[in-house]
């Protein structure tokens, strides 16, 4: 085996999180490793929402956009023959990360970032700086891209 035997590869199925993928897939195929692909349904985003019989909704839309990001890094792991092992768990995106990682032995993690400054990264908080501050397993961060090329990020 190589040095890696695990890498936890979190996604929210966004566009630019496929360059991080690319890069956990790279390491997988080099170190005869599996991907765990995540999706981690933010309860905390929706708490406050009024529980009524829009809620069904509501979650099975997120449900069916979190199996999506999964099967989305099958598909990209699948042109290498890189096996992949998929889960969606609800709680708190970094929180959640980091337990998954040290519950399944990941050896490392690899995950997108925005990598926002300044007040944006204030209001809305970094996963991935969580993440790398919570985990006892290593972070790999891979900056994708909100703006069109040639954009400033």
């Amino acid at each position: 085996m190589g040095m890696y035997e695990r890498i936890l590869v979190p996604t929210d199925g966004s566009e630019g999180v496929e360059r991080a993928i690319g890069h956990a897939v790279d390491l997988a195929d080099a170190h005869g490793a599996t991907i765990h692909a995540i999706y981690v349904v933010n309860t905390a985003s929706y708490a406050g929402l009024p529980m009524e019989s829009s809620w069904d909704g509501i979650d099975e839309m997120l449900r069916a956009d979190a199996k999506a990001a999964v099967e989305e890094v099958r598909r990209i792991a699948a042109k290498r023959d890189v096996p992949v092992e998929g889960a969606v768990v609800e709680g708190s995106p970094s929180r959640e990360i980091v337990n998954y990682a040290e519950r399944e032995g990941c050896d490392l993690i690899v995950m997108g970032t925005h990598g926002r400054g300044g007040i944006d990264r204030l209001l809305l908080g970094s996963v991935a700086e969580k993440v790398v501050r919570g985990s006892n397993v290593p972070v790999l961060t891979v900056h994708v891209a909100d703006e069109a090329p040639g954009q400033p990020a």
